[in-house]
């Protein structure tokens, strides 16, 4: 039976679990399964990743997908395991039951042996390189290693063009994991074409949104001492790769024909650029702003923003900018935001945009192009049933994505796993036997990335 034969119906509250003395099927028209719901105990998931109060968009995202599975299925059913950076511990939630420290190999074994007596059905693994020690993030590879229950991982970046040490963990991390989610075409492509991971193995789901109303931004300006300006909006963590600088460029020239925009950039600078090199590209922001002769247009929130408070940030917007720098952007969790509450947006052409603002959703500009941005933003603001049709096309597309949604689309890829693994003749990419007889081998051979 292959994988994209299960058909699987789920409901609020009625987890399936994964044993196979437990999980109950019905054969419905031919092939296809059906799990009968509310027949067996609760499904527990374990969620491997960073956690609010860190500050991240991985963070913010496990947050968000546990909130939103505890919502459809119940709390009991989901907790976490935390991935600490430079020595910092936090104060989570009860939610966090376990942390592992990101550059302590040991600890990362300690994580899989406390999962492994943990009565847990599956382990949910949200991966970006950088959030994990070694070389290329490779200690993840010693939890994959230990663990006994199926793994499902959802892949935050998916690279076109991997250097030899980001290519081999990858494929270790797809050959340990039963099955894979990725955000967007794009990475579900070169996932096969690059990591050479077979298409049936992939499930695309897409980032989360909340679901957010449909309202006009003069709603939320009074609390942000805007009332009567044109806003526009770029909100996220600060980096020298978001580009922000080609925005307070354009602004001269869309000054010169809607006197009342603002420039809102809501974000406290990225934690680990601040460990390097503090406050500076804030700094050069408002250096530029003054030397254009903005910086009384350009309003800096600097502080980290929770998720209560950006419902009434990305709200207050007229224009959401995304103006990142570089084309290989496989997600961005701050434009879902905006595309969910409907706003017109303007972005630079990186994977993730491409896809999402496609048929009208949004203004695609080059990169690096100030003269474009402010080209595109006047237009938008001359013509109104433009910018509102727009902004319509936007929020109704963007309903597939609300987090209820995607919450069930996680249960259903992890019933999946959890059935295949209960396969007589399961397969893994290349193989699970070759995989686990040539894992350490192979990473000896790549520079020794797990020492």
């Amino acid at each position: 039976m292959s994988a994209r034969s299960l058909s699987v119906s789920l409901k609020p509250n009625t987890l399936m679990r994964c044993k196979a003395r437990s999980l109950v099927f019905e054969n419905k028209s031919g092939s296809s399964l059906q799990v009968i719901p509310g027949l067996s105990p609760p499904l527990r998931v374990a969620v491997v990743g960073n956690h609010l109060p860190r500050q991240c968009g991985i963070a913010t995202f496990t947050t968000d997908l546990c909130d939103a599975i505890a919502v459809e299925y119940g709390a009991a059913g989901i907790f976490v395991v935390a991935i600490n950076d430079q020595q910092v511990r936090y104060r989570y939630s009860p939610r966090v039951r376990f942390e592992i420290t990101e550059s302590d190999l040991s600890s990362y074994q300690a994580a899989a042996d406390f999962l492994n007596s943990s009565n847990v059905d599956l382990v949910c693994l949200q991966h970006e390189y950088g959030i994990f020690g070694g070389k290329r993030g490779s200690h993840v590879l010693r939890l994959l290693q230990r663990l006994k229950m199926p793994v499902v991982t959802t892949l935050h970046t998916v690279l076109r063009e991997p250097d030899i040490d980001q290519l081999v963990v990858l494929q270790e991390i797809a050959a340990r994991s039963d099955r894979l989610i990725v955000m967007s075409e794009h990475s579900s492509q070169f996932l096969q074409d690059v990591f050479r991971v077979p298409g049936e193995k992939i499930d695309r789901i897409p980032h989360g949104i909340p679901d957010l109303p449909f309202v006009e931004p003069d709603l939320y300006k009074d609390s942000f001492s805007a009332k009567g300006k044109t806003v526009l909006l770029t909100f996220g963590l600060l980096s020298p790769n978001k580009g922000f600088e080609s925005v307070i460029q354009a602004l001269p020239r869309i000054l010169s024909r809607h006197n009342n925009v603002v420039y809102m950039i809501a974000g406290a600078t990225h934690p680990h650029v601040r460990l390097r090199e503090g406050d500076r590209y804030r700094l050069q922001l408002q250096a530029l702003a003054k030397e254009l002769g903005v910086e009384e247009n350009v309003v800096f929130h600097n502080r980290f923003v929770s998720p209560q408070e950006m419902a009434s940030l990305v709200g207050l917007a007229d224009i959401y900018v995304t103006p990142y720098r570089y084309e290989a952007q496989a997600v961005s969790g701050t434009l879902a935001y905006a595309l969910g509450a409907g706003k017109a947006i303007i972005s630079t052409p990186y994977w993730h945009a491409a896809e999402l603002l496609d048929d009208g959703r949004g203004a695609l500009v080059p990169f690096e192009n100030p003269a474009a941005i402010a080209d595109t933003v006047i237009g938008l603001l001359d013509n109104n049933v433009a910018r509102q049709a727009m902004r319509k096309r936007a929020y109704i597309y963007a309903r597939r994505m609300v987090w209820d949604r995607v919450a069930q689309s996680y249960m259903r890829t992890f019933v999946r796993a959890c059935a295949n693994r209960m396969q007589p003749a399961r397969v893994a990419f290349p193989s699970q036997a070759a995989a686990e007889s040539n894992a350490t081998s192979r990473l000896s051979a790549r520079a020794g990335l797990l020492t």
